[in-house]
């Protein structure tokens, strides 16, 4: 079995903050795959890129895919984290990702559509997101897919550490929406402390993209 890291674009009014996004143009949105989340509390991490923060905000307002929102720090001059809760009407596409075992690396709006980078242990699971858009009627498309040795079997530059915390936390369910396992029981899991295990996991993820990213070089976006 080879995995894969797909680079997939979709597209629907009801995929969490599309409705945002729409009516503040100037907005950038990229997941924060290594934050924290407790599972139980429901909210999820987005770093901000914004010309008007007052705009973006109004946006969320009227999203009806967020519920409550929090701006939690700003970062500099037009950049900040947000938290987030989701609605049920918002369609989440991370959810199907996980149950086929993947992880969905990196997730950004090109406007009001999203660019997902996703790891999956085989092409063949790409088809459950595919049976989910059809199902919801998103638009998806496939950017681009490139073939991997499995991530147990590889370094992709990744020390042992970096890739027991990633391999434990694929397991434990650290990486669903909402997550099976908190940074702390995943550290306890470890058997190291919470920033320790926040910072593996950082920069396996930063080694795994940076990997994938080498062998896409000649391919053209």
């Amino acid at each position: 079995m080879t995995d894969i890291k797909a680079v997939v674009r979709a597209e629907h009014p009801d995929i969490v903050l599309t409705g945002t996004v729409t009516h503040d143009r100037t907005s950038k949105v990229t997941s924060v795959s290594e934050a924290g989340t407790d599972p139980t509390s429901g909210k999820f991490f987005y770093r901000i890129e914004s010309g008007d923060f007052d705009r973006f905000e109004d946006g969320l307002r009227n999203d009806r895919t967020v519920g409550e929102f929090e701006r939690v720090i700003e970062t500099r001059d037009e950049e900040a984290i947000y938290s987030f809760e989701y609605t049920d009407e918002a369609k989440l596409l991370s959810p199907v990702v996980s149950a086929a075992n993947g992880v969905i690396l990196d997730m950004k709006n090109d406007g009001s559509a999203w660019i997902l980078t996703i790891w999956a242990p085989d092409r063949t699971d790409l088809v459950h997101l595919w049976d989910y858009a059809q199902q919801n009627h998103i638009d998806i498309d496939l950017l681009r897919v490139n073939d991997y040795d499995s991530l147990g079997n590889t370094d992709a530059g990744l020390t042992d550490s970096q890739r027991e915390a990633l391999l434990v936390a694929l397991e434990t369910g650290y990486f669903e929406e909402p997550r099976d396992a908190t940074l702390g029981e995943l550290a306890a899991d470890l058997g190291i402390s919470q920033p320790a295990a926040s910072g593996l996991l950082r920069r396996g993820i930063k080694r795994l993209v940076m990997s994938s990213l080498v062998d896409d070089s000649e391919t053209p976006d």
